[in-house]
C-alpha cells in the first residue's frame, strides 16, 4: 500500500500522514515534505528511491515518472499488470501546489514567477482526481483533519472521494487561469478561443437576489480594491443584492469630481450632488429625490465626518460607503446597529460578465467617457452649463437604458430609467423633478443614446432645459440639432454611447 504526500504548504499534513502509516502504508515524498514528515516522527521515503531516477533541472522535474503516474492511473483491473513491471498502486495522493498567486501580488519578475507555474504538482492532482473511483486526492489543508479520521476508522466513501476530486479539479482549473491571466496581462494579446477566469470564494451570502436563490461572493485575485474587498466596519451582514448597489454607487461617485454623494435604489442612481462639503453633498443628492433615497445605498468619495454621519442617521439606510470614517462620524453611525458601514480603497476595472442561457457574454468594462466634446448647435454651452452637462453625463452612464439625467449645479434633479421609450425616460425624469419642487430652468439634459427624433428637444424645452449632451449618430440628428436652434438651446455630441441594460 503506498501514499503520495508532497506538499507546500505542510503545517497539519502529518495527521494525514501519520494515520496512514500506522495503516502500514508506505509514504513517499520529496524534498521539504520528506524532511517535514520525517521530523515527526513519520516515517518515509524518498521519490528517487521509488523512481531510481535523481531530481533534474533544480527539481523541476521529479514526479513525472511511470512508478509514480502508472501506480496513480491504474484501476482495480490494471493492478495485476503494473505489478508485474515492479509498480506498486497508489490509494493515496496529498498534494498543493507551488504558491504562483503568493509571489505573483508580491510582484515577482517574470523570469522569477515562472519557476512557480508548478507542473508535477497538477499532474498528480489530475492523475488521482481522474481515478478518483480507487484513489483518493487531497488538496486542500482544510479537509486534512476530517479526511485523516475517515481513513483511520475505515468510513471514507466514494462520494467522498468524488468530491475531493472535484475540489481538485477545481483548484487546477483556478491555478491555470491564474497563470493564463498573468500571460495576457503582462503581454496585453487578446482573450483567447477559451477563457476561464480566475474566482476565489470570499463568502457564501445568505441568498441571491431573491430568498430562493443561493449566493456566493467570488473574488478576483487579479483585484486586491473593489467592492469585494470592502472592510465591514459594522452592521448586518452584506447581501447579494447589497453588493451590486455599492458596487454602483461607488462607480458612479469615483467618475466625479470635488466632495460628492451618491444615492443607488435597486441599482439605479436615484440622487447625485456634489457640493463644498461632504454633508451638503449628502443632502443634495437626498434631497434631489427624498422617496427613492429612503433604504438606499449611500456612498461617498470623500471622508464622512460627524456632521455627515448625523444626517445619514437621520433616514433609514441600508449601507454606507466611503474611501474613511472620521472616529466621531463612527461614534454616530454606531448608534445604528444594523447599518452596514463599509470603508473601500477604490475600485479596478476589468471584464464585465452577463450570464445567458447557454453561455456568457464577456466584454471590457466601460471606462471611456466620451470621444469628443462637439457643440452642434448655434448657441454654446455656458461655462456652469458645461460643467452641469459633464456632471449629467457621468451619471448617465450607470443608469439603465434608456437613461435621462437632468442636472442643474452639479445635482441631478431627475432620473429616468429602464424605459422602453427615450421620451417616456425623459417624461420620468421631469416628473421626478415636479414632484419634489426642483426648479427646471436653466438645467440640463443627458441622454445614454441619441433622440431619434425632436418630439423630445420640444418636450423637454417647455421645462426650462437649456442644454443637452448625448452621443449623436442618429439619421435625424439634423431635425433633433435644428429643434435646439429654434428653441435656442445648446447641444453637445460625444460620440459615445452608455447603453447598460
Amino acid at each position: 500500500m503506498r501514499a503520495i504526500i508532497s506538499v507546500y504548504y505542510k503545517e497539519g499534513v502529518e495527521k494525514i500522514g501519520k494515520v496512514l502509516a500506522d495503516l502500514g502504508y508506505e509514504i513517499v515524498s520529496s524534498g521539504g515534505t520528506y524532511d517535514y514528515l520525517t521530523s515527526k516522527g513519520i516515517p518515509a521515503v524518498r521519490v528517487s528511491d521509488i523512481t531510481d531516477f535523481p531530481e533534474i533541472l533544480d527539481g523541476r522535474v521529479k514526479t513525472l515518472h511511470p512508478v509514480i503516474h502508472g501506480g496513480i492511473l491504474a484501476r482495480e483491473k490494471d493492478i495485476p499488470s503494473i505489478r508485474d513491471m515492479n509498480i506498486e498502486p497508489v490509494d493515496f495522493v496529498v498534494v498543493n501546489l507551488y504558491p504562483f498567486e503568493e509571489k505573483m501580488k508580491e510582484g515577482l519578475p517574470e523570469e522569477e514567477l515562472i519557476e512557480f507555474i508548478d507542473i508535477g504538482g497538477p499532474a498528480l492532482i489530475r492523475a488521482s482526481a481522474k481515478n478518483f473511483h480507487r484513489v483518493t486526492v487531497v488538496t486542500d489543508p482544510a479537509d486534512y483533519e476530517w479526511v485523516a479520521e475517515k481513513i483511520r476508522n475505515g468510513s471514507l466513501t466514494l462520494e467522498d472521494r468524488a468530491f475531493l476530486a472535484y475540489k481538485a479539479f477545481s483548484l487546477t482549473a483556478y491555478y491555470d487561469s491564474l497563470i493564463a491571466e498573468k500571460i495576457r496581462i503582462i503581454y496585453d494579446v487578446e482573450m483567447s478561443s477559451f477563457m476561464t477566469l480566475p474566482m476565489k470564494r470570499i463568502r457564501t451570502l445568505r441568498y441571491g437576489e431573491n430568498p430562493h436563490q443561493k449566493g456566493v461572493l467570488y473574488g478576483d485575485p487579479f483585484e486586491d480594491i473593489g467592492i469585494a474587498r470592502v472592510r465591514i466596519l459594522q452592521g448586518k451582514e452584506m447581501s447579494f443584492n447589497n453588493y451590486l448597489d455599492a458596487d454602483s454607487a461607488v462607480k458612479v461617485v469615483s467618475e466625479l469630481a470635488g466632495k460628492s454623494c451618491v444615492i443607488v435604489k435597486h441599482n439605479n442612481p436615484c440622487g447625485v450632488a456634489t457640493a463644498e462639503t461632504v454633508a451638503d453633498a449628502f443632502r443634495r443628492a437626498r434631497d434631489a429625490d427624498p422617496e427613492s433615497a429612503f433604504g438606499g445605498i449611500t456612498a461617498f468619495n470623500d471622508t464622512v465626518d460627524g456632521e455627515t454621519a448625523e444626517e445619514l442617521t437621520s433616514m433609514f439606510l441600508e449601507v454606507i460607503v466611503a474611501p474613511d470614517y472620521d472616529e466621531n462620524a463612527l461614534q454616530i453611525l454606531s448608534k445604528k446597529k444594523n447599518l452596514r458601514v463599509l470603508k473601500y480603497d477604490g475600485i479596478q476595472r476589468s471584464y464585465d460578465i452577463k450570464r445567458i442561457s447557454g453561455g456568457y457574454l464577456v466584454q471590457d468594462e466601460d471606462v471611456k467617457l466620451l470621444d469628443e466634446w462637439k457643440i452642434v448647435t448655434q448657441r454654446e454651452p455656458s461655462e456652469e452649463e458645461k460643467e452641469d452637462l459633464l456632471f449629467a453625463w457621468k451619471v448617465c452612464k450607470y443608469v439603465k437604458s434608456n437613461a435621462v439625467v437632468i442636472a442643474k449645479g452639479k445635482r441631478t434633479l431627475g432620473i429616468g430609467s429602464g424605459n422602453v421609450s427615450r421620451v417616456a425616460s425623459l417624461k420620468c425624469a421631469v416628473e421626478k423633478a415636479m414632484q419634489f419642487g426642483h426648479d427646471l430652468k436653466g438645467a440640463v439634459l443627458a441622454s445614454d443614446g441619441f433622440f431619434p427624433f425632436r418630439d423630445s428637444i420640444d418636450f423637454a424645452v417647455k421645462y426650462g432645459i437649456s442644454s443637452i449632451i448625448q452621443p449623436g449618430g442618429s439619421i435625424r440628428d439634423e431635425e433633433v440639432i435644428r429643434a435646439c436652434n429654434e428653441h435656442y438651446i445648446s447641444m453637445v455630441f460625444t460620440g459615445t454611447r452608455h447603453f447598460r441594460h
